[in-house]
């Protein structure tokens, strides 16, 4: 048996990982003193009410080698096999948590994969791996094939505000300012190497909608896996967005809304697409 496993940074809701039998391991979240498992104690929409109604940034923390520790162990003993799809290395420790748990395990059976992604770019590697259990693949061969694709993973989103950002200590508290006065709207993606970068700041939502568009090619979708789009708090920016993918042919799959651990540094008003590309 195949046991595949996540953080909660890949935003499956309680009831998907129910459904889909998976594994997720939380990270914790904390608000003035409060901590919380994400996805576990804190939702998304409470988390985002948490977020706009304090001035102090959340912190988030990667979880300990134990919680991979109890998954991986009892794999073991019952001679199953692991694919553990984790946040991105750059992003976060929580890659390195789960080496140290299977090292603690010693058992060979364990295949953890950085996935130099987040939120919806593990998903679409979740349900890569489970196509593959369905048709028999093992874990080894499983991983090799993770391996190739999340390379083509492709996020781009809008940012509402620059407010979260400078908080998150990505932008200066002027830049925020001015941008804010200015109503300019960054465009992130996350690069090859699994940070977020900035790719562009647009004036007013229109520019910024416009800019994601030019951004993606329909042709160079691949269409053997599902195309996501997402958002953080409040749907209306990604309305106008997929109506304006919609006229390009692009159609979502899924909406799906993005967690803590993203939405902590783009805050509410967050709209985009993730999708797998073409090998070329």
């Amino acid at each position: 048996m195949i046991r595949l496993v996540v953080d909660s940074s890949s935003d499956f809701s309680k009831e998907e990982i129910e459904q889909l039998n998976i594994s997720c391991v939380p990270i914790q979240v904390s608000f003035n003193g409060h901590h919380y498992y994400d996805g576990v104690d804190l939702d998304k929409n409470t988390f985002y009410d948490l977020l706009s109604s304090t001035e102090e940034f959340p912190k988030t923390s990667q979880p300990s080698p134990n919680e991979f520790l109890e998954i991986f162990e009892a794999a073991k003993r019952n001679h199953g096999e692991v694919v553990c799809i984790l946040l991105s290395s750059a992003l976060s420790g929580t890659y390195q948590s789960a080496l140290l748990a299977k090292q603690m395990c010693e058992y060979d059976k364990i295949y953890l994969i950085d996935s130099l992604s987040a939120t919806c770019g593990i998903r679409l590697l979740v349900n890569c791996a489970m196509e593959l259990i369905d048709k028999g693949l093992s874990a080894k061969e499983i991983f090799d094939h993770l391996e190739k694709i999340k390379h083509q993973i492709r996020i781009v989103a809008g940012v509402d505000t620059l407010e979260y950002l400078c908080k998150g200590g990505r932008v200066s508290r002027t830049a925020a300012t001015i941008g804010g006065l200015a109503n300019i709207k960054p465009i992130i993606c996350v690069n090859s190497e699994g940070k977020v970068d900035v790719l562009g700041k647009k004036i007013g939502l229109i520019k910024a909608i416009k800019y994601i568009e030019e951004q993606i090619k329909s042709e160079d979708i691949d269409h053997d896996y599902p195309v996501y789009t997402v958002y953080t708090y409040g749907e209306d920016n990604l309305n106008k967005l997929e109506d304006k993918l919609n006229c390009k042919g692009i159609k979502s799959d899924k909406r799906v809304q993005i967690g803590a651990t993203i939405g902590a540094h783009v805050g509410p008003g967050a709209f985009g697409i993730c999708y797998i590309e073409k090998i070329r």
